[in-house]
């Protein structure tokens, strides 16, 4: 069992979410914060879809990233951060909706590599459809001053 203290985990992140200039572009909110498990749900615009008006790949897998790498952020010391070193998106659905949620979740924790994967969604008229799928890799950073939370 990992004895790591992650200290006060849902502030940390919520303090480093306000600095995403990127997810604050998006109009991307945190939605959910608990031990290993992030959300974040977006709003759809129209600015953020690609030629067909469906939210962009980009888009979809920049808010993916993001929550992976914050569930990642929920098993590390407070101390350390992370940053992410591969990913790999899988897009089974048009981005079409009205609101967008997207969930990262640890597959695999550990004491320098951390793996998860993340489930992108559409809300709109009837049940959210899965639209995207992500497994990210982020590696454990220690005692850098140029990279903290």
């Amino acid at each position: 069992m990992d004895m790591t203290d992650t200290g006060d985990f849902r502030g940390r992140i919520r303090q480093s979410f306000t600095r995403q200039g990127a997810m604050e572009m998006l109009g991307a909110e945190l939605a959910q914060v608990e031990q290993a498990m992030v959300e974040i749900e977006m709003p759809f615009d129209p600015k953020l879809t690609q030629q067909h008006g469906f939210l962009h790949a980009g888009v979809i897998s920049a808010a993916l990233e993001t929550t992976c790498t914050y569930a990642a952020y929920t098993t590390i010391a407070p101390e350390e951060s992370v940053l992410t070193i591969e990913f790999k998106v899988n897009l089974m659905s048009p981005g079409r909706g009205e609101r967008f949620l997207f969930r990262g979740e640890i597959t695999k924790p550990g004491s320098t590599i951390i793996v998860a994967d993340g489930r992108g969604y559409a809300i709109g008229d009837g049940p959210a459809k899965l639209i995207a799928s992500m497994t990210s890799t982020m590696m454990i950073i220690r005692g850098r001053q140029d990279v903290v939370g």
